[in-house]
C-alpha cells in the first residue's frame, strides 16, 4: 500500500513487515501496510532529489492544471474519499464528507493563487548610495519538501501541504499519519496518476520515528512541513539542522462569553467548537472564560446544549460525535475529567466511556488555572469552564498560555472586540463565534509554542518557495 516514484513497494504480494489500522469504533483491521525503515526513506529522498530537476522547470499552466484535475478527480469519488476516512479514524462519516469537499476547495484555490504567485521591481537609485536599475525579484521553488501529516484531518491537511508544494514547483516526500494510511494513499495515486503529473515528483513513506527521523535530518530536503504535538515539532527543530521548517503544532483554544454575547448562540457554537471531532482538533475549544454575571446562566445552557449532541456510530449520518482514536486517548481523557473534578471541578455533562472509544461530551465547570484540563491541550471532548470578574481577568487567563493558536469572545460591545483584536496573544480572532471557526482560504498558524510560518494556500505558496533577487545594470 505504500507509493513510491509511480511504483507499489508494498502490496499483499511482496513480503515486508505489516502493520494493522483498526478501526477506532469497530476495533476490526480496516487497513493493512507494508512498514518502511530508514533505507526507503533515503531512496524517496533521492528520488525527489533528482525529480526537482523536472519540477522546478514545469510551466506553471501545467502544475494548475495537476491541482484543478486532482479536484476534479476528488470530486467524481466523494463518498468513497470520506468512507475512507470514517473506516479509518472514524470520524463521523457527515463530517468526513465535509472534510473531502474542503480538500476539494483547498486544491482549487491553491490552483487559483498559483497565478499571483510573483515578485515585484524594485528601485535601486531610492537612495544617495544606489543607482538606477532594472532590478526585482521573483520566487523560486525551494527543493525537496517533507511533509508529515496527522491523523484528524487525513486528507484535507495533506492537501495544505502538498498541493502548494508541488504547486509551487517542488518535489515532496509525503510521511503520513500511520492511523490513516489508505486515505493518504488514494490521495496520493490521484496527484501520481494525473495526466498532467511530473515525474516522481511526489513519494509517500509510511514508519515510525526512525523514518521521520531520516526525512528531517536528511540534508536534501530544503522544507520540512509538519502538523502535530510540540513534543515532535521540538525534536524536529533540533534534528532538522538549517532548512525551512513550518511547524502547526498544539493549541489550547479559548473564548471570553461577556454579558452582553446571546448566551443562546454562544453555547449552541461552543458546544460545536468543543466536541467536533471528538475534540481532536488544534483549535478546539478547550477552556471558556465566563462573565460572573452570566457564568451559572451560561453553563446550564452549554450544559443542555452538550447532551443534544448525538454521539455513536460514526457511519450514521447524524452522528455528531464518534470515538476517540485509540484507547490510550479514551482512557487520559477520563483520568484527567476524573483528576479535575478531584481538584474541585464540577462534572456537568457527560465523563462517561461508552463502546468504540467513546467519550461522552463533557463539560466541567468551577475548574481552577492549575488543573490539566486548563494548562494542557487535551485533544478530547472535554471543555472546562472558568469564572472570571471581567474581560481583563480573561486576558490575562487566555493570554497565560504557552499556547497561542486561536482565541474568540462573544460580546455585543465594540470597544471589547477592538481589544480582543489587539490583546489577544494569538495567530486568528474571532469575533462572536468559536475560535475552532477556520476558512481554509485564510492564513493559519500560531504562536509560541503553537507553531511557525503559515498554512492556507497563499501563505503556504510563499513558505514553499524562495525569494530570488536579480540585478540588471
Amino acid at each position: 500500500m505504500e507509493y513510491i516514484a509511480k511504483k507499489f513497494i508494498g502490496s499483499t504480494e511482496l513480503d515486508g513487515e505489516y502493520a494493522e489500522v483498526v478501526s477506532p469504533y469497530t476495533k476490526e483491521v480496516v487497513t493493512k501496510y507494508v512498514k518502511c525503515d530508514r533505507s526507503d526513506a533515503k531512496r524517496a529522498l533521492e528520488t525527489a532529489k533528482i525529480a526537482f530537476n523536472n519540477t522546478k522547470k514545469a510551466p506553471l499552466h501545467q502544475r494548475i492544471a495537476w491541482l484543478e484535475d486532482v479536484a476534479n478527480k476528488l470530486k467524481e469519488n466523494k463518498e468513497y474519499f470520506a468512507l475512507l476516512i470514517t473506516k479509518e479514524v472514524a470520524k463521523p462519516i457527515s463530517q468526513a464528507k465535509i472534510e473531502v469537499n474542503r480538500c476539494i476547495e483547498n486544491l482549487e484555490i491553491c490552483a487559483k493563487e498559483l497565478i499571483n504567485l510573483h515578485g515585484e521591481t524594485i528601485p535601486t537609485d531610492a537612495t544617495a548610495s544606489g543607482f538606477k536599475t532594472e532590478a526585482f525579484y521573483k520566487r523560486v521553488p525551494a527543493g525537496v519538501v517533507v511533509a508529515i501529516t496527522p491523523f484528524n484531518f487525513p486528507l484535507n491537511l495533506v492537501a495544505h501541504k502538498i498541493a502548494p508544494a508541488l504547486g509551487a514547483g517542488n518535489s515532496v516526500v509525503l510521511k503520513p499519519t500511520p492511523e490513516a494510511p489508505y486515505t493518504a494513499y488514494a490521495f496520493a495515486k490521484l496527484f501520481i496518476e494525473s495526466e498532467y503529473a511530473i515525474k516522481d515528483a511526489l513519494s509517500v513513506v509510511y514508519g515510525d520515528a526512525d523514518v521521520g527521523s531520516e526525512l528531517v535530518s536528511n540534508s536534501i530536503p530544503r522544507i520540512i512541513s509538519f502538523t502535530g504535538s510540540v513534543q515532535v515539532g521540538k525534536i524536529i527543530t533540533q534534528n532538522a539542522g538549517i532548512k525551512k521548517v513550518a511547524l502547526e503544532l498544539g493549541g489550547n483554544a479559548a473564548t471570553f462569553i461577556e454579558s452582553t454575547a446571546d448566551l443562546n448562540k454562544a453555547a449552541v457554537r461552543c458546544a460545536i467548537g468543543a466536541f467536533s471531532n471528538s475534540g481532536q482538533v488544534c483549535i478546539s475549544l478547550q477552556r471558556i472564560y465566563v462573565d460572573e454575571k452570566v457564568y451559572e446562566e451560561f453553563a446550564e445552557k452549554l450544559a443542555i446544549e452538550s447532551k443534544k449532541l448525538v454521539v455513536g456510530d460514526p457511519f450514521k449520518e447524524d452522528t455528531f460525535m464518534g470515538p476517540l482514536i485509540n484507547e490510550d486517548a479514551t482512557n487520559r481523557a477520563k483520568k484527567w475529567v476524573d483528576s479535575a473534578v478531584n481538584e474541585g471541578a464540577r462534572l456537568i455533562a457527560g465523563g462517561v466511556i461508552k463502546d468504540g472509544n467513546v467519550f461522552t461530551p463533557t463539560v466541567l465547570a468551577d475548574v481552577h488555572d492549575n488543573m490539566n484540563v486548563v494548562c494542557e491541550e487535551v485533544f478530547a471532548p472535554i471543555v472546562s469552564l472558568v469564572k472570571v470578574n471581567n474581560f481583563d481577568e480573561a486576558i490575562n487567563k487566555m493570554n497565560n498560555s504557552p499556547y497561542g493558536l486561536q482565541f474568540s469572545i462573544f460580546t455585543n460591545r465594540i470597544d471589547l472586540m477592538k481589544r480582543a483584536i489587539d490583546e489577544f496573544e494569538c495567530g486568528g480572532v474571532v469575533i462572536n463565534d468559536i475560535p475552532t471557526l477556520r476558512f481554509d482560504i485564510q492564513p493559519y498558524g500560531g504562536y509560541k509554542l503553537s507553531g511557525i510560518g503559515r498554512e492556507g494556500a497563499k501563505y503556504a505558496l510563499e513558505e514553499m518557495t524562495e525569494i530570488k533577487s536579480i540585478v540588471i545594470c
